[in-house]
């Protein structure tokens, strides 16, 4: 299964209810999310079926090993780029939602540069 960008949007979302929380259910993404719980439920099938997500007792969702490797690389992706665009005067509203954008399709080598650039940034500062 190919994963697309609204299912690495799914695990990330969960990756970090579950740094909140040990026990993350559906209600609580659709929540975080602001999406209705058919969609949710839909979406937590196919991360499921295709091996990024477990669902346990009572509902709770656990990533698998696959699910939280792809759910950290997009959190890291989130978090350098808004760094970065803060960093470049963006407002934090903006360099949150653009990052949120560009997390998914920027390359591997670009991000190491710029990630590469912004801690050498950050310890000239």
């Amino acid at each position: 299964m190919i994963l697309k960008e609204s299912g690495e949007m799914y695990l990330e979302t969960i990756y970090v209810l579950s740094q909140k929380s040990s026990y993350v259910r559906s209600i609580d993404v659709c929540e975080e999310m602001g999406y209705s719980k058919p969609s949710v439920s839909r979406a937590v099938g196919l991360l499921k079926d295709g091996g990024y997500l477990s669902v346990g007792k009572e509902g709770a969702l656990k990533l698998t090993s696959l699910g939280k490797e792809i759910a950290e690389k997009t959190y890291e992706r989130h978090t350098v780029l808004s760094k970065l665009f803060m960093c470049l005067g963006v407002s934090e509203n903006a360099a949150t939602a653009d990052a949120c954008k560009i997390e998914h399709v920027i390359s591997d080598e670009t991000f190491d540069a710029l990630k590469k650039h912004l801690n050498e940034h950050m310890q000239n500062s």
